[in-house]
């Protein structure tokens, strides 16, 4: 293993066990992990580089010693050319200048020899020249052409063979090199795809550093909304950016639950609180109206009368506060079967008085759902208040129960008033009434439909208003049957 896989090797083990990238702040994270992410890349790079110079110092030796063979070999075909043209010179002349020429020619052609032989000793022709050399060097006992042209002939046989010795070695150095490139052009293709792969996971595992705090944000601000329990342990492993957002979202969190802790209070005190004089109020109203004080005159009964109304509303509003003071502290749904057709008819039985001046058409065409038999209940029991209330006089009532793919629709509709486009916006607020007049003569809270949205809502549902054929006035809650 070389040393460049070794680092790489080294990196990734440090990432992974954290202890390279567990920096102070997100940018000393980021940098981090881009260094780290760079160095196999780095690796890839001055390897490459190292090839490449390997390679171009290997092609220029061969080749400078090629061209210096080459050269060689030029240079002794020149001289046995110019050793060829002295030995038949001497033959015609027979002087001592031919001889001279001869001499010249000989030593020039021995040193090319000697030369070329030293460079490349592998040459088949370097053997039969030293003979040929010999032979020629006794010219002096030549007498005629014929003589010469048998020595002349080895001479230029041997210089073939050193020809073609050259070609096969320049051959042969051509294939080693070619083999050689080939060998590191695939192994640069297999470190390059190693380091690249190295690379990636790198950045992948830096990534991770970055997105599980981020998850565990989301996580908490879902916590928060939910209102869903204790909010997990502050991260220790995180950049100190997101660490700081991470306490922030924890003290909003202790906060909101100050908050929730000191309006239930609120409205649990207030409500208790305004029983006490409510009764003393309706214990003195009574007493008046009874007449145990002395008589009353028909303008003082018609006072007693209107404060006899005046405290069942307020009863009546305290008893709606309490109601919905208990919903909002129930944040989760306990789903369990629930007989749909038998609860309809018990709220339909606990309305029996009111409803006496309307009809009640009721549809179920489902046996068993699941949802929360509380919320379920107060559902009913709000929607139809909320019918009975705002329906017109001596006009049905329809209860529609139906299974709809993986939900379970709940209709109750009337006739009367139909609702305007924007009091449906604002329909289903805490404390907003509706314009039309009442038909009970109580003056509502507007906390019957908020109630209806909340129990949806805590059951994962929705409440809405729908047009219907057989009705002015629809309100579909949908139920899922497969808890979120």
């Amino acid at each position: 293993m070389s040393n460049y896989q070794r680092y790489a090797m080294l990196a990734s083990r440090l990432i992974e066990s954290g202890s390279l990238l567990r920096l102070g702040s997100l940018r000393q994270l980021i940098l981090g992990s881009f260094f780290v992410a760079l160095v196999p890349l780095a690796a890839l790079l001055w390897k490459s580089h190292s090839d490449l110079t390997k390679v171009s110092r290997t092609t220029i030796d061969a080749s400078q010693q090629i061209a210096g063979i080459v050269s060689k070999v030029q240079q002794l075909e020149s001289a046995s050319v110019m050793l060829e043209r002295s030995l038949r010179q001497y033959l015609v002349l027979r002087n001592s200048q031919a001889a001279n020429l001869v001499d010249t020619a000989l030593t020039r052609f021995s040193e090319r020899h000697t030369t070329l032989c030293k460079v490349s000793s592998q040459l088949v022709g370097c053997d039969t020249l030293s003979p040929t050399i010999m032979a020629l060097a006794d010219y002096s006992s030549l007498t005629t052409v014929d003589e010469l042209n048998p020595r002349l002939n080895n001479m230029r046989q041997a210089m073939m063979s050193v020809q073609e010795s050259v070609d096969e070695a320049i051959a042969e150095r051509l294939s080693v090199q070619l083999a050689d490139v080939t060998t590191m052009q695939a192994q640069q293709g297999w470190l390059s795809a190693l380091l690249v792969s190295v690379s990636l996971v790198l950045i992948l595992l830096g990534s991770q550093l970055v997105i599980n705090p981020v998850r565990k944000l989301k996580l908490v601000i879902r916590m928060l909304a939910r209102q869903q329990g204790r909010l997990p342990p502050l991260s220790t492993r995180a950049p100190k950016e997101l660490v700081g957002v991470e306490k922030d979202l924890h003290w909003l969190g202790e906060r909101l639950a100050q908050l929730e802790n000191i309006r239930t209070a609120l409205l649990r005190h207030a409500a208790h609180e305004l029983k006490t004089p409510l009764a003393s109020i309706k214990e003195g109203c009574a007493l008046l109206s009874d007449g145990t004080v002395g008589r009353l005159t028909a303008p003082q009964k018609e006072v007693m009368s209107l404060l006899a109304s005046s405290t069942s509303r307020l009863n009546t509003l305290i008893e709606k506060l309490l109601d919905y003071n208990i919903l909002l502290q129930q944040a989760r749904a306990s789903f369990t079967p629930i007989n749909v057709a038998r609860m309809v008819e018990q709220s339909i039985e606990d309305y029996q008085l009111a409803l006496q001046q309307h009809e009640v058409d009721v549809r179920v065409n489902v046996d068993i759902i699941m949802a929360d038999a509380e919320l379920l209940r107060r559902i009913l029991d709000n929607l139809l208040s909320n019918a009975v209330a705002h329906g017109a006089v001596n006009k049905a009532i329809y209860i529609r129960v139906a299974q709809h793919a993986d939900a379970v629709h709940i209709d109750v509709a009337n006739h009367g008033n139909t609702i305007s486009e924007d009091e449906i916006e604002h329909l289903f607020e805490p404390f907003v009434r509706g314009e039309g007049v009442r038909n009970d003569n109580v003056i509502g809270t507007g906390l019957g439909l908020s109630i209806v949205a909340d129990c949806a809502r805590i059951m994962h549902g929705g409440v809405s208003v729908i047009n219907v054929d057989y009705a002015d006035v629809c309100f579909r809650v949908v139920i899922p049957q497969q808890e979120v």
